[in-house]
């Protein structure tokens, strides 16, 4: 699998304002690229005709096509789905043409289907892919008819096969059998098209659905939505999805918590960026005219439309993979009378966009575990930790040295203020063995909790990570925030950890 998104540095960092006199170009191969493992590739087939045909491809859109179209040793597609998201007007069209030329005259396939979400876009794809065809004679004369007729549009060969140009609907595709389904636009893309047209593939050994779309709208980018999660888990885990190749340009744009200098993230007003997201720029986009449109859009839409920034919805029927939403909830209670000491625990999200502090204590035989304070950023979290320790003088605060959070260790040790916190700082088997007393408490009802938003929101987007024999939180998306449920998590190992014991009866609320 390529992981690309941690090959960033080796690819090519224009100057924020590179030499009128030298040429510029956007890069060529996507920042984050995920795609199963190929001995071979019918991509480069699809190049030469695409050039037979007058087409000539940029850089990127022949990587994409490599591999995209790589085989297994058996000849059968290394990846059976595609999916290709970046900003609009780089030329998605190209690598569909060079797609379906490929499909109608040397991959031997019976039937493609393509579709858009708006009709008038399939329409001018067909327009394109007709010119192809005309401009080589070789091609035209395997052409029975170009159909133009309302509700037949499409391209059939002598020899039967066929392109079919299809309408988005709850019942377009209905009834036929495909060796490809392409969906354009796919950021407009929901459960009905999909429903319809993806199982037309389902009864040929080997076929593919290719998704060509831009940065996400939110609740319409549904289905492109899901593909993108299980691009980025699959990064983000070093695992392997076996049937996805993903392609996307985009940036990182910097949060409202990003620290001055931040390299991390990217600048919107900054042409880095729009070669970073822009693989056409030197082909067909240029510079001074696309950071010109940042000012007649807003940053907002600028970031969405031109650097790939976009808005994606979670799959629901996802959710609340390791521990049951009603599992959970049977758990809540309104108040909790601490019995005993109480142990805090902080943890701060990979991209350092949220902390959670949280607490727990024994309660009613069992133990109870609260979202203490949770908010965005980090620069809070050390003077507040302080605070609470102050007033609560807990057993012990446990931090993963491991994690995002490692980085706050030395200033919540530091004793200049008088105030420094004694850190358990849990190892990996530590860390596991947590994991699963949490997991065992839930089971047996021997936790309790207030039922707060953010420790329900994270249980919902929690799955397991393997941990030599046992297994941590994952995030099952990179969106979902897991850090009160980490914090919980350790907080409840904390009661048990070595410290000296510190033990007061007061009574502890939801309200910190």
């Amino acid at each position: 699998m390529t992981l690309l998104s941690s090959e960033r540095s080796a690819e090519p960092q224009p100057v924020s304002s590179p030499p009128a006199d030298e040429p510029v170009y956007g890069w060529q191969k996507p920042p984050i690229e995920t795609a199963p493992p190929s001995v071979s590739s019918a991509g480069q087939e699809a190049i030469d005709l695409a050039a037979r045909a007058g087409l000539k491809l940029d850089p990127w859109q022949q990587h994409i096509l490599r591999v995209g179209m790589g085989e297994k040793p058996d000849g059968s597609w290394s990846a059976p789905e595609v999916a290709i998201n970046l900003p609009r007007q780089n030329g998605k069209g190209g690598v569909i043409e060079a797609r379906v030329l490929w499909g109608l005259f040397i991959g031997g396939e019976k039937q493609i289907l393509l579709s858009a979400h708006e009709f008038k876009t399939t329409m001018n794809t067909m327009k394109r892919i007709e010119r192809l065809i005309r401009g080589c004679p070789d091609l035209h004369k395997r052409v029975k008819a170009y159909h133009k007729t309302v509700g037949r549009e499409g391209i059939e060969l002598h020899d039967g096969r066929e392109l079919k140009y299809i309408a988005r609907s709850r019942g377009s595709g209905r009834g036929f059998t495909s060796d490809c389904v392409i969906f354009d636009e796919c950021m407009i893309l929901g459960d009905d098209s999909m429903s319809a047209l993806a199982p037309t593939t389902e009864a040929v050994e080997n076929s593919q659905l290719w998704f060509l779309g831009s940065a996400g709208i939110g609740a319409p980018s549904q289905q492109l939505g899901r593909l993108r999660a299980r691009a980025m888990a699959a990064l983000e885990s070093g695992t392997l999805d076996p049937v996805l190749a993903y392609f996307e340009w985009s940036i990182t744009p910097h949060l409202a918590e990003c620290p001055r200098g931040c390299t991390e993230h990217d600048d919107i007003d900054s042409v880095a960026s729009l070669l970073k997201a822009n693989p056409a720029v030197g082909y067909r986009l240029q510079v001074e005219k696309s950071m010109h449109r940042r000012l007649t859009m807003g940053d907002a839409l600028y970031a969405r439309e031109r650097l790939g920034v976009g808005d994606y919805p979670s799959d629901q029927a996802a959710t609340w993979q390791v521990i049951g939403e009603e599992a959970w909830r049977a758990l809540a209670v309104t108040d909790a009378e601490r019995s005993g000491t109480v142990a805090f625990a902080i943890d701060v999200t990979p991209e350092r966009s949220h902390a959670a502090i949280c607490a727990a204590f024994p309660w009613r035989g069992g133990v109870h575990v609260t979202v203490v304070d949770h908010r965005p950023g980090v620069g809070w979290v050390v003077e507040r930790a302080k605070e609470l320790h102050a007033k609560w003088e807990p057993r012990c605060w446990v931090v993963d040295p491991a994690s995002a959070a490692g980085s706050l260790i030395d200033d919540l040790e530091d004793e200049d203020d008088g105030l420094g916190v004694e850190v358990v700082k849990p190892k990996a088997r530590e860390m596991a063995a947590a994991c699963g007393q949490f997991y065992d408490a839930v089971a047996d009802q021997s936790l309790t909790h207030f039922d707060e938003a953010p420790l329900a929101s994270a249980l919902a987007g929690a799955q397991k990570r393997t941990l030599g024999d046992s297994w941590a939180w994952a995030r099952r998306i990179v969106s979902v925030d897991i850090s009160p449920l980490v914090a919980a998590t350790e907080a409840k190992w904390g009661l048990g950890a070595e410290v000296e014991d510190k033990r007061s009866g007061d009574i502890l609320s939801s309200v910190w």
